[in-house]
C-alpha cells in the first residue's frame, strides 16, 4: 500500500457538504482514508473575482496506480456535478493528487507532485497539519518548511 495525499476544494454550492460527499466517495476498499485535515477557508488565487474556497487534505493508503487514482477522482468530480469551465474558475469540487508516495510522474494528463502545490498555502496549510515532516520528493523540503514561504496568503481554519 502506498501513502497518497489528496487536495479537496470547493467554492460553489454548499462547500462544506461538497467536501464531505467527496470524502465519502473517495473512501473505498482500495483507497483507505487514514487522516483528514481541518477545513480551511481560502481566498481564490489567479482568478480572484469568485467565491472563497473551502480546502482540505486527505491522507490515504492505496494499491491503485497513479493513473487509476486520477481516473477515480475525475469520475467523482463528474458525479458531483463538476463541469468543464475555464481554468481556475469556480467549481463544485476539485480533487487533486498532491503526492503519491515518493513518486515523480510527468505526463500530459498527470503531474505528481502537484506542480503548483509549493506556492499555494491552501494546500500546504492542511498538508502540514497532518504531515508536517513529509518531504516533497523533488525539493526535499518538508511541508512545514515550505509552508513558511507562503505565509502571506489568506487562509482561515474553520
Amino acid at each position: 500500500m502506498k501513502i497518497v495525499y489528496l487536495g479537496l476544494g470547493s467554492n460553489l454550492g454548499d462547500r462544506g457538504e461538497n467536501l464531505r460527499i467527496a470524502r465519502e466517495h473517495i473512501a473505498a476498499p482500495d483507497l483507505r482514508v487514514v487522516r483528514v485535515s481541518s477545513i480551511y477557508e481560502t481566498a481564490p488565487r489567479e482568478v480572484e473575482d469568485q467565491p472563497w474556497f473551502l480546502n482540505q487534505v486527505v491522507e490515504c493508503e492505496t494499491d491503485l496506480f497513479p493513473r487509476q487514482l486520477l481516473s477515480r477522482l475525475k469520475r467523482i468530480e463528474r458525479m458531483m456535478g463538476r463541469k468543464k469551465r475555464a481554468r481556475n474558475s469556480p467549481r463544485e469540487i476539485d480533487l487533486d493528487i498532491l503526492l503519491f508516495a515518493d513518486a515523480v510522474v510527468k505526463t500530459p494528463e498527470l503531474e505528481i507532485p502537484h506542480p503548483r502545490m509549493i506556492e499555494r498555502r491552501f494546500v500546504l496549510e492542511p498538508l502540514a497539519e497532518i504531515a508536517p515532516e513529509k518531504k516533497h520528493p523533488v525539493t526535499k523540503r518538508t511541508m512545514k518548511e515550505m509552508l513558511g514561504k507562503v505565509a502571506d496568503q489568506a487562509v482561515k481554519r474553520i
